[in-house]
């Protein structure tokens, strides 16, 4: 077949892409539309297991495509909303029986009958197959079932997920209005700390807003497990898992065998807590190898204490709990304890914890893998401990946990879940207004016909273990659950394209699981996406974020009572130099040095003080500033409480305060871009002068009191 060509890409290469849910252009941030490059389509269909290389081979791919659902009897997967009817298509062999039905999750069973006569016919590899129309009952409990065809003995299985029309939970059912504190964990220490902010640095930091201050949340950077030993990455946003938890977080003495280490292996750990302390005193820099090299050491030595009984079944549980999943984490950090990223052993096929490397070291490693997994049960009880905290202080949401984009190429989800996810891919964010070159997250995406293909498990598993202590999750970057961008390996981020994902399936679940928990669901849903997406997600009872410098209508500040109800609001992000930093025009400051301007500084100057003006003025007409000076000339403080106290103007049932704020720090967390060029995600938490904030100096912090009145009755 012939076809024309658009923009140079070939026809047929376009349509295959849109069947396979790609973007064949996309609209930038100045709303200007650009085709995306073949060559750029190409690599994505051949990550998406598509073969696109040649004229043939997409013609070929088009036709199979167009056939692939009439060789299936079921679905890979289907995701329903409760309450809703739905046709279930099912590919039966003409003339034949056939009769489908649902096995609950409580084992119960649900037949599905047929709607009507069989429909559409065609020859699927030589034999006549119709679609037949089934229609799954309305009545169906939320939960996770199993669809069961029979076509003449011919059967087929597929996930079923029941999921809420719109997240319910006790909070939200409440209709009340919180307000809590964003933090970045590993900089919040205590005098107790090993130089790194931990779990029960959590639970006290939940504890004293929450019963001082009236706080009803704390959210926290995303915890999740990086690197098994030193050097770790940074960044919590690349996360070896999403997941499991960073043991660097565990209190060494908060762990029930401390209490019984014989003498010499205590002295130890107390020597090795003696020469990590110090460094709780530093307000430079954070050091989290020092840290987690040494809590490894003493941990090591309080895993060769025994349990007792009652402490072996709960461990014994926990691990029978998690699963083949857990198994699989632990067997990566013990391999990778032994082999580097770029030995040759990970490059054999096949990969993953399925294949001859991991299963010729599986039993000779077996002391490790029970360490590893034993660090995870660590975890898992500090958190309970914290949110526990949290909620005894009073605070109606607790700990509202974050969930990263995706992982590392080289970390244990990459490998553990390698079906799952799409290989040669990488995500990122095309240029846009704050980040004029693009992003790389060098994260491998989704494969999203191979997560259905699997009944969404690794996603769901994922959730429920971040979900178990938490009152709370926010997603970073939840556009990616309906579209994400698409670089291929080797290309720049703008050579890459939107892939679309099934939406209503992953919103779907996430909506399940947290419901299931009691959790709210809070998007981070700035940046690049398409206008109905808001909307979408407040149907389904996720909240919104705003940000206050980024709330604007032609770029006029969005008057306070025009702000989402649904929504997290506050004043700035960790992306955003604190408030204090931001009216100096400190990220300006710092992406100059950087080179990461895409204009003259004297322009991007000009352009943040016109920015900072007109928000200065919207806060002005509110009598939250005096109107006979401009908001720079004022104290720092006083400008800082006049901005918060806008966005308590708003209808928005969550009030964010940013810990950095509260104190006084100047000093940016994180510049998008960098990765060792600024030190990101390693500033302590400091006060203005640089004086040192530690979690005990928070009850009679006078800025912290004056910042939270600005936003209380």
């Amino acid at each position: 077949m012939k076809h024309e060509q658009i923009d140079g890409t070939p026809a047929a290469l376009v349509e295959l892409a849109r069947l396979l849910g790609v973007d064949t252009s996309f609209c930038g941030w100045d709303g200007v539309e650009r085709p995306i490059e073949s060559r750029t389509l190409r690599g994505v269909l051949t990550a998406l297991g598509v073969a696109a290389g040649t004229g043939v081979e997409i013609e070929s791919s088009l036709a199979e495509q167009r056939l692939a659902p009439w060789r299936r009897l079921l679905p890979p997967s289907v995701v329903i909303r409760e309450g809703s009817e739905f046709e279930l298509p099912v590919h039966a062999r003409q003339g034949s029986a056939t009769s489908v039905w649902i096995i609950a999750e409580d084992g119960a069973r649900f037949e599905v009958p047929q709607h009507g006569d069989a429909g559409e016919t065609r020859d699927v590899d030589g034999r006549p197959v119709s679609r037949l129309a089934f229609t799954i009952p309305t009545g169906l409990p939320l939960g996770w079932h199993t669809l069961h065809a029979d076509d003449d003995g011919r059967t087929g299985e597929a996930v079923l997920v029941v999921t809420p029309a719109r997240l319910r939970t006790p909070w939200l059912a409440a209709g009340r209005r919180d307000w809590g504190l964003m933090a970045q964990l590993y900089s919040v220490r205590s005098s107790r700390s090993w130089g790194i902010g931990d779990f029960a640095d959590l639970g006290d930091l939940a504890a004293i807003s929450g019963s001082q201050y009236g706080a009803g949340f704390v959210l926290v950077n995303p915890l999740h497990a990086s690197e098994p030993a030193p050097p770790v990455e940074p960044s919590p946003y690349l996360p070896s898992s999403r997941r499991f938890f960073h043991p660097l977080y565990i209190r060494v003495e908060d762990v029930a065998e401390y209490a019984y280490l014989p003498a010499e292996a205590r002295s130890v750990v107390e020597a090795l807590a003696a020469r990590q302390h110090p460094a709780n005193l530093n307000v430079d820099r954070l050091d989290r190898d020092s840290a987690y090299a040494a809590k490894l050491t003493a941990l090591e030595a309080i895993h060769e204490v025994p349990r007792s009984p009652a402490r072996a079944q709960q461990f014994d549980t926990f691990r029978a709990e998690q699963g083949q999943g857990l198994s699989d984490f632990a067997l990566w950090c013990a391999l990778s304890e032994r082999f580097p990223v770029d030995a040759a052993e990970w490059s054999i096929e096949p990969r993953g914890p399925q294949g001859p490397f991991a299963a010729a070291h599986r039993d000779g490693l077996a002391g490790r893998v029970e360490f590893h997994s034993w660090l995870q049960w660590l975890c898992d009880q500090q958190l309970e401990t914290a949110q526990r905290a949290a909620t005894d202080a009073g605070m109606s949401i607790g700990i509202m946990h974050d969930l990263a984009v995706g992982v590392q190429t080289t970390g244990s989800d990459a490998w553990t879940l390698r079906d799952v996810l799409a290989q040669g891919m990488t995500v990122g964010a095309p240029p846009d207004m704050f980040n004029q070159q693009g992003q790389n997250w060098s994260q491998p995406p989704w494969h999203p016909g191979r997560l259905a293909e699997s009944g969404y498990a690794a996603y769901r598993d994922m959730l429920r273990s971040i979900l178990r202590h938490a009152g709370g999750l926010r997603i970073d970057h939840i556009l990616g659950l309906f579209r994400l961008w698409w670089i291929p390996a080797g290309g720049g981020p703008g050579e890459g394209t939107y892939v679309h994902y099934d939406h209503e399936a992953l919103i779907g679940i996430l909506a399940l699981e947290a419901q299931r928990a009691d959790a709210i669901v809070i998007g981070e849903d700035l940046g690049v996406f398409q206008p109905w997406v808001r909307d979408y997600l407040a149907e389904r009872g996720i909240f919104g974020t705003s940000i206050l410098w980024f709330e604007r209508d032609n770029g006029v500040p969005v008057p306070p009572e025009h702000y989402r109800q649904q929504c997290l609001t506050s004043v700035n992000t960790h992306d955003l130099p604190p408030t204090a930093g931001y009216l100096a025009g400190d990220h300006v400051t710092l992406r100059e040095s950087l080179g990461l301007l895409g204009r003259p500084v004297a322009e991007e100057r000009e352009s943040d003080r016109a920015e900072q003006a007109t928000m200065f003025a919207a806060v002005r007409e509110r009598g939250l500033l005096p109107t006979t000076e401009d908001g720079p000339a004022l104290p720092v403080q006083q400008t800082v409480e006049a901005l918060y106290a806008y966005t308590a103007l708003t209808p928005s049932l969550l009030l964010g305060v940013a810990l950095v704020d509260a104190v006084g720090e100047r000093r940016t967390q994180n510049q998008p871009g960098t990765t060792d060029e600024y030190p990101n995600w390693r500033i302590p938490l400091a006060g203005p002068d640089l004086d040192l904030v530690l979690i005990e100096d928070l009850p009679a912090n006078p800025r912290f009191a004056a910042l939270v009145r600005a936003i209380t009755p």
